[in-house]
């Protein structure tokens, strides 16, 4: 790797630290994590009190594999957001406390929260 993109790592830690150590999911309130790549997005519903994962949705899924092209464009985004959304309303979770990941919000990441939001999720 070369000197910047080990930067550029190293600011999107610090940026997704110091985000964590404000959203903490709880077990009302579990918490919403987002992960991007280029070419996938995965998304988390994780209660930080147990340490387990109560939930979760990704692109790589056999299921939502081929309905989207690639894995890493908007409308990818927003078909996780609806199936974290109802995976979540089945396991009986309304509320979540969102975790961006130290991604800006905008883009993909925008597109995901607003199709939860649409699905039922509140955050």
């Amino acid at each position: 790797m070369s000197s910047v993109s080990t930067m550029k790592l190293k600011r999107q830690d610090r940026r997704k630290m110091r985000i964590r150590s404000v959203v903490r999911g709880t077990t009302e309130r579990p918490r919403l994590s987002v992960f991007r790549s280029l070419k996938n997005i995965s998304v988390q519903i994780i209660d930080d009190t147990t340490g387990r994962t109560l939930v979760s949705a990704c692109t790589l899924e056999k299921t939502l594999r081929g309905t989207t092209g690639s894995g890493g464009n908007i409308k990818a985004a927003a078909l996780i957001g609806r199936q974290i959304a109802d995976r979540a309303k089945a396991k009986g979770i309304n509320k979540v406390a969102f975790d961006r990941g130290g991604y800006r919000y905008h883009g993909r990441i925008k597109a995901l929260a607003d199709a939860a939001r649409e699905g039922g999720l509140q955050f």
